[in-house]
């Protein structure tokens, strides 16, 4: 990408959309376009392809995205599946019919099978049945993946695609009902700490492990690849190093400065018993994250206390 390049970057007030401009702000590129969901309906094809024709961007981030927790992915898997399909698929194809140069796809690490082998290499992909608590969400990133694939096969295109896990940072939707696990610990121990409860109470047995890595940390690895990489295959983006849901819980307990007592609900589902991946292709290419996790969860924990004011 050139400095004044015309760079879109789909759904930049989003956690990991608003990231990739900082660092792209950051960077210095001066040509970034972005359209609020009030000013471009992404479900909506003749919105979508109006804007590409007016616009015609040099290179896309598609960042933008139904997302959610486990609760809500399980509640709504037909909006999950239906409104990324419709926001990924309006977006690939325009880019191909506007002569982008480049787009890159944001996949999640939920697209990997249940019982797929840790880490998890980025040829596990299709090897077996997903996770059922959020297989709509999967299904869709799938085919995203999927379809920037046969573009590329078919059409010439250049559309790659990475693979994140689990993220946290600021802007990080920290509603209870929707929220992904860590943003919704830091708002269960704050508001504890805050009203003297005695207890807080956790989803599941805490026996479960995941993989978080910073929002900042995918945004460099998006800058990268989108200068560094033109692969035909996807690539997994991970912290490598994966932590019990317990560890989680104790450490968000700890930044918060949380007196109480943890309570784990093992009536709640767990989902995959440990969803780490295997990121050494990007590794390789000269990637790696700089942000450590205790003080990754402490600056999230500042950002959402300043979000409260």
């Amino acid at each position: 990408m050139e400095k004044d390049s015309k760079i879109y970057i789909a759904g930049h007030n989003g956690m990991v959309g608003s990231a990739i401009l900082r660092r792209l702000t950051a960077d210095g590129y001066t040509n970034a376009v972005v359209r609020t969901k009030a000013e471009l309906d992404l479900r909506r094809q003749a919105d979508v392809e109006a804007f590409f024709e007016k616009e015609k961007p040099d290179y896309v981030f598609l960042a933008a995205a139904r997302v959610g927790g486990i609760l809500a992915n399980m509640k709504d898997k037909a909006y999950f599946l239906q409104e990324n399909l419709q926001i990924q698929n309006n977006i690939i194809d325009c880019a191909y019919r506007t002569g982008v140069k480049k787009l890159l796809f944001l996949a999640s690490s939920c697209i990997y099978p249940k019982a797929a082998p840790q880490p998890i290499p980025e040829s596990a992909l299709l090897t077996g049945a997903l996770e059922p608590t959020n297989e709509g969400y999967a299904l869709a990133k799938i085919a995203g993946l999927k379809l920037c694939e046969y573009y590329n096969s078919e059409h010439n295109a250049n559309f790659i695609s990475i693979m994140p896990c689990n993220l946290y940072g600021p802007n990080d939707n920290f509603d209870l009902n929707n929220s992904h696990f860590l943003p919704a610990l830091i708002r269960r121990f704050h508001e504890a700490k805050t009203n003297k409860a005695p207890t807080v109470t956790v989803w599941g047995t805490g026996k479960v492990y995941r993989e978080l890595m910073h929002v900042d940390d995918l945004a460099n690895a998006c800058v990268f690849v989108m200068n560094e990489y033109s692969g035909a295959e996807f690539l997994n983006v991970g912290y490598s190093e994966d932590y019990s849901i317990k560890d989680y819980a104790n450490m968000v307990k700890s930044v918060t400065g949380y007196e109480g007592e943890i309570v784990f609900d093992t009536s709640k589902p767990d989902g995959m018993f440990r969803k780490l991946m295997d990121s050494s292709k990007i590794r390789g290419l000269g990637w790696k994250p700089e942000v450590e996790l205790q003080s990754g969860i402490a600056q999230t924990y500042d950002w959402y206390l300043n979000s409260l004011k």
